[in-house]
């Protein structure tokens, strides 16, 4: 009987260079994505990203015909994310930077990548501070992220001050807002949290008005069609009008 072979390893570093040369490279690419409201377009390899990620593989399906396909539209992850998660499909490594890894992070989410995820969720650990901290809180809200919410909670607490005063505490959903407004462990007294609650929903009140007044204005034709009319993710739904109305102490 033939003995097994020994399964033996080249270096790994001259195959996750030249994996990495093929990043965004129309070379030798067959398939074109259009990413971002920025419209940029990304080389890839339709195979590498097929065998790498069950979501590609649904989206791209068996290869029709010869030639390049009619580009792939993805317009609601930003160029950046996106080309960090082909670095990852690509190398098994993806560089992350804080000001776009919770981008990245939901775009590892949504195309089920979860130890890309997990390197995001530690990375995001590490840098995070008072800038970031609510931003990181909606993301964990908004996926059900648990141990990210609880780690933004608690850091929170510690900086409640400087965290009330940013833009990201005014763009949180309502229900981000009510977990944090749960916390017993605030650092600020009563009468500032009530102020920071009627400044989040003086926001999401006007810029609901200012984007209701842009589909209004959508479906007037008074707008170029094909414009955006969404709600940011801050913006103050119907049910949650009643913040307009807290009490001054």
């Amino acid at each position: 009987m033939e003995t097994p072979g020994l399964l033996v390893h080249g270096e790994a570093a001259p195959f996750s260079t030249a994996l990495r040369s093929l990043l965004n490279n129309p070379q030798y690419s067959d398939v074109c994505f259009v990413v971002g409201q920025e419209r940029q377009e990304v080389f890839a390899h339709r195979c590498l990203l097929a065998c790498r990620c069950n979501f590609f593989q649904r989206l791209l399906g068996p290869k029709l015909g010869s030639g390049m396909p009619s580009p792939v539209v993805l317009s609601t992850v930003p160029a950046e994310a996106f080309l960090a998660v082909l670095e990852f499909l690509y190398t098994n490594s993806v560089r992350l930077h804080r000001h776009s890894v919770l981008e990245v992070l939901t775009a590892a989410i949504e195309y089920g990548l979860e130890e890309l995820r997990e390197l995001c969720l530690e990375f995001v650990v590490k840098v995070l501070d008072v800038e970031l901290v609510c931003e990181a809180l909606q993301v964990a809200v908004t996926f059900g992220l648990g141990r990210l919410q609880e780690r933004c909670l608690a850091f929170i607490e510690a900086h409640s001050q400087e965290a009330l005063r940013t833009r990201g505490f005014l763009e949180l959903s309502a229900p981000a807002l009510l977990s944090l407004l749960r916390s017993d462990k605030l650092r600020v007294d009563e009468a500032e949290l009530v102020l920071a609650a009627r400044s989040w929903a003086r926001v999401g009140a006007v810029e609901q008005i200012v984007e209701a007044w842009k589909c209004h204005a959508l479906r007037r034709g008074d707008v170029a069609r094909g414009a955006p009319c969404r709600r940011r993710r801050g913006t103050l739904p119907r049910e949650h009008h009643c913040f307009l109305d807290l009490p001054f102490k």
